[in-house]
């Protein structure tokens, strides 16, 4: 399986190209794979995201958990970036190039719905694929995993209050259905499961770990494959968007970009600075970065309907955050040995 990681890249770019054509020439299939839905809550993509992460929720150790509190730098770091910077940063951008750098080129009725979107994205930090970005950078699982449990209980509360703010609206109707399932399809399922299957394992071994590291090698070639067929399926959903309005789309791509790399450099840099190990700063920057498209899109198709400009800004979002993503985890690879090995207080 080294050679899919080493060119994952590569084979991210394949699968885009793939899910293009799939959508192009068999749209109905497309539909048909769209529609396996609950609460805005795609069912297919949601399997594919269990293949992605079960592993990682294999390695869980539960009693590292309770270390958390010992070293706390890391969550600190996250809780900030996401909630006190990400989405006012984004809402700036939104309006910088939407009311003013693009004014010649988008109305201003077409800016307000795109900014809308942005903002959107900005306040919906990633819930389940961090997982697999963290498992590429080698992430703590057991910290990952807090992290993005306080994200969503944070979130529960302050998104709909940030995102009104932002918007200047106070009667925003937060899919709380499709937050609270997709919490429990993308965190609590695959966390049950790989608790049950670590102790399993580990009773089976005579309380040898190094049985767990074998058991999620063996599975991780099914994490990789689930990852490119979300990026297909992904791909394939949107595919008429993508060939028909190109050049919109890069518009749109163009802050949703600088404010994914800005975020992680403040994120990553104040890991550096505060000497987080590495196994933590990489998952704390990655999960400012990264978004969470299920809530972003589905909030915004109620709120201003599927054909809206603020839905397809979130849909943009999707398109670019997974290639932005492995490059930022390439990034995070590539600098390991700027940070501590060990973790620190």
């Amino acid at each position: 399986m080294a050679i899919f990681e080493r060119f994952l890249s590569i084979w991210v770019g394949l699968a885009i190209v793939a899910g293009v054509i799939l959508g192009l020439v068999a749209p109905g299939i497309a539909a048909s794979l769209a529609g396996l839905e609950y609460a805005s809550v795609n069912l297919v993509v949601a399997v594919l995201i269990w293949a992605m992460i079960y592993p990682m929720m294999v390695g869980v150790d539960f009693a590292s958990i309770r270390q958390i509190g010992t070293k706390p730098k890391g969550l600190i770091i996250t809780l900030a970036v996401n909630w006190l910077i990400k989405p006012f940063t984004m809402a700036a951008l939104a309006v910088l190039f939407f009311d003013y750098l693009y004014s010649g080129l988008i109305t201003g009725a077409e800016a307000d719905q795109y900014i809308a979107g942005l903002i959107l994205l900005g306040a919906a930090p990633c819930t389940a694929m961090v997982f697999v970005w963290s498992q590429l950078t080698k992430g703590d699982p057991a910290y990952t995993l807090v992290q993005v449990s306080a994200n969503d209980l944070i979130m529960i509360v302050a998104f709909a209050p940030i995102v009104a703010l932002l918007l200047g609206v106070t009667d925003i109707e937060v899919p709380w259905t499709t937050l609270l399932l997709s919490v429990v399809l993308y965190v609590v399922i695959p966390l049950v499961l790989g608790w049950l299957t670590r102790r399993t394992i580990i009773a089976r071994a005579g309380d040898d770990e190094s049985a767990v590291d074998a058991f999620t090698a063996r599975l991780k070639p099914f994490s990789i494959i689930g990852l490119l067929a979300t990026v297909v399926l992904l791909f394939a959903f949107q595919a008429e968007t993508i060939v028909t309005q190109p050049v919109l789309i890069l518009l749109i791509a163009i802050p949703i970009i600088i404010q994914s790399y800005s975020i992680f450099a403040v994120a990553y840099a104040a890991a550096w600075a505060w000497k987080v190990p590495h196994n933590i700063a990489a998952p704390c920057a990655l999960i400012g970065t990264s978004n969470f498209f299920e809530l972003a899109v589905a909030v915004a198709i109620g709120l201003f309907g599927l054909t809206s400009g603020a839905a397809l800004a979130t849909v943009v979002g999707v398109l670019v955050e997974v290639p932005v993503m492995l490059s930022l985890v390439a990034l995070a690879n590539r600098t390991r040995g700027k940070f501590p090995v060990e973790s620190s207080r």
